[in-house]
């Protein structure tokens, strides 16, 4: 890992980027060299850096992608919502950068990652899943990215589509359940963030281990060196 690592920060005046910001300060590994928001010109932000970490909008990740093959970044990319078109250019732009792409940063959440497939696997088709996600009334996309990341997972184990239940009310952080319905019984897996700080703190650990890695796509599973797959 290069130290510190020079970040520009993408996303810098949203709630998250200021939580990044804030936790920066107390990192000595990590120098935050270039901050951009709505309206600034995200190339010229990443002109210097060794990793962007954008947690901007899901609209900006073609200049995103251009700016970073341009100036040879690698990308720690925190927005959901993106469209198959979108996933495809971060999956295209992989093939020459090094990215860590993820619905959630948290450790915990990606534990929970882990323990679902684990359920769907052990419970099998007797029981049914479904999923709730709560968020604060200013969370633009819904379902979330992690509902739709457990979505997945439990599409791949059990061969069905889940319903999901978002909520946007009051100022809450983020919190999910999957819960497997049983004849006579019920599991509920259940994370709930209290600060945006277990995001923060994740997206800049990926930042760290992301500038030594080879071109690829890569999850928060592998910066944390588990797996959630087969």
């Amino acid at each position: 890992m290069k130290n510190p690592v020079r970040v520009a920060l993408i996303g810098a005046r949203g709630r998250m980027g200021q939580t990044i910001v804030d936790l920066a300060k107390g990192d000595s590994n990590i120098h935050i060299v270039a901050q951009c928001d709505l309206g600034d010109a995200i190339d010229v932000a990443m002109k210097d850096c060794d990793v962007a970490i954008d947690f901007s909008n899901a609209s900006a990740i073609k200049e995103v992608c251009a700016a970073a093959t341009k100036n040879r970044n690698a990308l720690v990319i925190g927005t959901t919502g993106h469209s198959a078109e979108q996933r495809k250019l971060i999956e295209t732009t992989a093939q020459s950068l090094p990215i860590v792409f993820a619905s959630n940063f948290s450790v915990e959440v990606n534990a929970l990652f882990a323990l679902t497939r684990r359920a769907a696997e052990i419970l099998g088709s007797e029981f049914k899943p479904e999923i709730v996600e709560t968020h604060h009334t200013k969370k633009k996309d819904a379902p979330s990215g992690t509902a739709k990341t457990l979505g997945e997972i439990l599409k791949q184990e059990m061969k069905i589509d889940v319903p999901i239940e978002s909520i946007r009310e009051g100022d809450i952080v983020g919190d999910h359940t999957v819960t497997f319905v049983g004849p006579r019984e019920r599991l509920e897996l259940t994370h709930r963030a209290g600060s945006r700080e277990i995001f923060g703190g994740g997206a800049l650990r990926a930042a760290k281990w992301v500038v030594d890695r080879s071109p690829g796509l890569y999850s928060m599973q592998d910066v944390l060196g588990i797996s959630t797959g087969k």
